[in-house]
């Protein structure tokens, strides 16, 4: 089986995407499910995780109404809620309806304290995930990955991923301390990290593979193959490759592991990490749900 365990979809909204700058315009426009059936076809793969872009509940609604629709694509939904809430107990609940809900998301990255993942009231959400079943993924900057340390030191039992190997420097190719923090993180045997968002941080015109692969060797020394998983970061990844050239960098490098260890990385471990059902859905047509 084979999973894409990180994509986006929307429907574009200037205000609410004001991230999606004049630099990245081929983005504003609409991503849905019936955009990406083809390049799952052609590139062989089985479904995806889909994970939130913007923080408010109404996008993590949105995801799991695609994916009622979409039951064959979207196999999990990575959404948001406030963790910071006093209402937060409520509102697990209310989403622990949704068997597609398989963990949340923060967009860290954006947030100014560097160490806000460590506040008191956050921490206190991160601490009721458990409860629910639900995992964590982790969208941060290098300079952000301390305070990723101390976090998962609070909750080594808590199942943490770590999104876009915490989007390194590849465009100028620094790789120091971001290799020295990633060891450190992955010492949890409980997070595992995407091989995912990677043309993005290197030269969107002018990249070759060679350029990500020091960071990919820092990658499956610290992780070892049973807890990395391939994402394409659709339709982001569009700004600087195609979904078949994300696919072909992690399937070239990865071509020297045993044959076992590609499935892990292109699907299995995806499955093992959100609690992906391992039966094949009903319909394998893609579509939406008649």
């Amino acid at each position: 089986m084979k999973i894409d365990a990180h994509q986006h979809f929307w429907n574009y909204n200037p205000q609410r995407d004001a991230w999606i700058t004049d630099e990245m315009s081929l983005l504003k426009g609409d991503f849905l499910p019936e955009h990406l059936i083809g390049e799952f076809r052609a590139n062989g793969v089985d479904g995806c995780i889909s994970v939130q872009a913007d923080q408010s509940e109404h996008e993590t609604e949105f995801l799991l109404n695609l994916a009622s629709q979409y039951d064959s694509l979207i196999r999990g939904v990575v959404g948001w809620v406030d963790l910071s809430s006093p209402r937060l107990p409520e509102r697990l609940a209310h989403f622990a309806k949704f068997k597609k809900l398989r963990g949340l998301r923060h967009i860290v990255q954006s947030e100014p304290d560097d160490r806000f993942m460590l506040r008191p009231d956050f921490c206190r959400g991160i601490a009721r995930l458990r409860d629910f079943c639900l995992t964590f993924d982790i969208l941060i900057y290098p300079r952000q990955l301390p305070a990723a340390v101390e976090l998962l030191e609070k909750f080594p039992d808590q199942k943490f991923v770590l999104d876009h190997l915490a989007k390194p420097s590849i465009r100028t190719q620094e790789i120091e301390p971001w290799a020295q923090q990633i060891r450190s993180l992955a010492r949890n045997p409980n997070l595992f990290c995407k091989l995912s968002g990677l043309v993005t941080e290197a030269n969107w015109k002018n990249w070759r593979a060679a350029d990500f692969y020091p960071y990919l060797d820092v990658a499956f020394d610290a992780f070892g193959g049973d807890r990395l998983m391939f994402g394409s970061d659709w339709p982001v990844c569009l700004l600087a490759a195609s979904y078949r050239q994300v696919r072909e960098l992690v399937e070239q490098y990865v071509a020297r592991f045993p044959v076992d260890s590609q499935a892990k990385i292109f699907g299995l471990n995806a499955v093992h990490f959100y609690g992906l059902p391992v039966e094949e859905p009903a319909s394998q047509s893609y579509g939406p749900a008649s």
